[in-house]
């Protein structure tokens, strides 16, 4: 099993919360051979993915990063 932390530290409550909350949607959908934590505490957002190989797991850290950039961007944009 393959595995990888992202730790984001948020400036404040409201910018982790809006990026916790548009990932909720997507952790409801799996991606195929992963699985996924994602965890709010304060201003610190932790996701935590598990892989069975090397090439889910990538998949799943590079749409989980876009994600999280698409939210940033759009609630900047708002």
């Amino acid at each position: 099993m393959k595995k990888v932390c992202f730790v984001l530290d948020f400036e404040n409550f409201d910018d982790a919360r809006v990026v916790y909350d548009s990932l909720n949607p997507e952790i409801k959908h799996k991606i195929p051979k992963t699985r996924i934590k994602v965890k709010l505490e304060e201003t610190v957002l932790k996701i935590d993915i598990e892989a069975n190989d090397i090439s889910s797991l990538r998949a799943a850290c590079n749409s989980y990063l876009r994600w999280i950039n698409t939210a940033l961007n759009v609630k900047k944009t708002v």
